[in-house]
C-alpha cells in the first residue's frame, strides 16, 4: 500500500497519457470507415474480398507491426507516432466490417423511397442510411474503443509510457500490485469510454431511446 501511495501521482498521468493515446485513433476509425463501409457495402463482389483483406490487417500480430513501422515511417522506435498508426489501423480495419454490416442491414424499402422523393446521395446518405445504420456502428464504436485501449499497453513493450509500464515494471520485479493496478486503470478507462459512447449515441440517436421503450410494450402486449 505504501507503493500505491506514493505512486499514486504517476499512475494518474499513466493513465491520462494511455487515455489520450486511444483517441485518435478511435476518430480516425470511425472518419475513414464510415465512407470505406458505405462505399463497400455498395461495390457488389467487391464487398466480400475487401472484409476479408481488412479481416487480415486486424489479424497482423500488434508487437510485430509496432517493430516494423519505424522502418516503413522513417520515425524512432520510441516515437509514439508508431503506436498511434498501429491502432488506428486496427481500429479501420474493425470498424469498417461494423459499418459494412451497418449500412447493409438499412431497409432497401427507405431507400428507395428515398430515392423515389428526388434525394441525393448525400441527402439519403445523411438522412436515411447513416440514422439507420448508426446503433450498429455505435455498437461497433464501443467494441473499438476497449480493444484500442488494451492495445495501447502493447506500446510500453518498445517504451512509449500508459498504464502497461504499470504491467512490465511489476513483471519485471514480480510485484503483483503494480500488475493488478494497471489491469484495473486499463479496465476503468475502458468502461469511461464506453460510458462516454453509449451517452453521445443518445444524444446524436435520441430516437433510440423512444424504438426501446415501444418495443417493450409490444412484447407486454404479446404475453397478455
Amino acid at each position: 500500500m505504501d507503493w500505491l501511495q506514493s505512486s499514486i501521482g504517476a499512475i494518474g498521468a499513466y493513465a491520462a497519457v494511455h487515455a489520450g493515446y486511444a483517441i485518435p485513433p478511435l476518430v480516425i476509425g470511425l472518419a475513414v470507415s464510415l465512407p470505406v463501409g458505405w462505399l463497400v457495402n455498395h461495390a457488389g463482389r467487391v464487398r466480400g474480398p475487401v472484409l476479408a483483406l481488412v479481416g487480415a490487417l486486424y489479424a497482423i500480430p500488434s508487437l510485430p507491426l509496432l517493430m516494423m513501422l519505424p522502418s516503413i515511417l522513417g520515425t524512432r522506435i520510441l516515437d509514439p507516432i508508431n503506436l498511434e498508426t498501429a491502432l488506428s489501423l486496427y481500429a479501420v480495419a474493425l470498424m469498417i466490417q461494423y459499418c459494412a454490416d451497418a449500412f447493409k442491414a438499412v431497409d432497401p424499402t427507405l431507400v428507395e423511397a428515398a430515392d423515389a422523393v428526388g434525394y441525393d446521395r448525400v441527402r439519403r446518405f445523411l438522412d436515411v442510411e447513416l440514422p439507420q445504420a448508426g446503433p450498429v456502428i455505435l455498437a461497433g464504436m464501443r467494441v473499438v474503443s476497449v480493444s484500442t485501449i488494451s492495445l495501447v499497453t502493447v506500446g510500453s513493450l518498445i517504451g512509449v509510457d500508459s498504464l502497461g509500464l504499470l504491467f512490465v515494471e511489476g513483471y519485471q520485479r514480480a510485484f503483483t500490485l503494480e500488475i493488478v493496478v494497471g489491469i484495473i486503470g486499463t479496465m476503468l478507462i475502458a468502461g469511461l469510454f464506453d460510458l462516454a459512447l453509449v451517452a453521445a449515441g443518445r444524444l446524436l440517436m435520441p430516437w433510440t431511446r423512444i424504438a426501446r421503450p415501444a418495443a417493450g410494450a409490444d412484447k407486454e402486449g404479446g404475453a397478455r
